[in-house]
């Protein structure tokens, strides 16, 4: 690096695999700064092996205090400060966000670099439209809270995009087929590594598939944005049905009409024979 790095935080994206995806300019960064702020100093410090630098890595995660914020902040403004997630680009559902907006309310500067992200790869792999998307983090644990929030992003004209994992993903494609019912879905999984692989088809397709071969590895879940229909072809009675399963009439009828755009008063009045 031809000058020193200035004071301040310097948001390194990292590789989400496969380790030739550091690019150079974040190597030059992580050379160039006096710490570095990461989630796991035993992860990261696999990267810094293999790009041969040595630095004093401290640890920013879920768990930080204010305390721990204050202590980095105090550190930043007088010297250059990377912040690393374990994979990918920080504050992509990782923490950071809150030590980004103090940082700039009070002056310090804040510099980040392009580089990985899952979600940007799942999405030029998986064939679903990508001039709209919306990234929503992680689906609930719980199924009734997934399948809320589902129902609430059911109407947005976009390829919908959440990461999951192995073990959660055959809930997560239930919930899907239940609230979206005829969306495409894509599954990709081990993403830049020896097996990545992006599957795409119907929820019953890739949950039939996945009970067979058993997922592994972390998985960003892409579903395909609403396909306009007519209210002639819609199957009411299938949508009022799954969501009876879980709530009552009232709230049924709504999440249906905010998922079909037809009338809620109707739709209740409907989910009252059906019940």
């Amino acid at each position: 690096m031809e000058h020193p790095l200035l004071p301040g935080l310097y948001i390194v994206a990292t590789p989400i695999g496969n380790l030739g995806d550091v690019t150079l300019r974040g190597t030059e960064i992580l050379r160039g700064v006096a710490a570095i702020a990461c989630e796991d100093t035993r992860v990261t410090g696999k990267l810094l092996n293999h790009l041969g630098i040595k630095k004093k890595m401290i640890r920013y995660d879920d768990h930080a205090s204010e305390a721990d914020r204050e202590r980095l902040l105090a550190l930043l403004a007088e010297e250059p400060v990377a912040l690393v997630s374990d994979a990918g680009t920080p504050l992509i559902s990782d923490p950071g966000y809150r030590l980004v907006r103090t940082a700039r309310e009070r002056g310090i500067a804040v510099t980040s670099l392009p580089g990985p992200s899952a979600v940007i790869v799942a999405l030029t792999l998986s064939g679903l439209p990508s001039d709209r998307f919306l990234f929503a983090g992680f689906l609930p644990n719980k199924d009734k809270a997934r399948r809320d929030v589902l129902t609430e992003l059911a109407a947005v004209p976009a390829t919908l995009a959440f990461y999951d994992t192995a073990p959660r993903l055959e809930d997560s494609l239930q919930a899907i087929d239940a609230v979206l019912p005829g969306r495409e879905v894509a599954v990709a999984r081990e993403l830049t590594k020896k097996f990545e692989e992006c599957r795409s088809g119907n929820p019953a397709e890739l949950i039939a598939h996945y009970a067979a071969h058993p997922p592994k590895g972390e998985i960003v879940l892409l579903v395909g944005p609403p396909v306009p229909v007519s209210p002639e072809e819609i199957d009411v009675d299938a949508l009022l049905r799954a969501e009876l399963a879980t709530e009552k009439a009232s709230k049924a009828a709504g999440n249906v009409a905010k998922a079909t755009g037809l009338d809620r008063k109707a739709l209740y009045a409907r989910a009252l024979e059906l019940k």
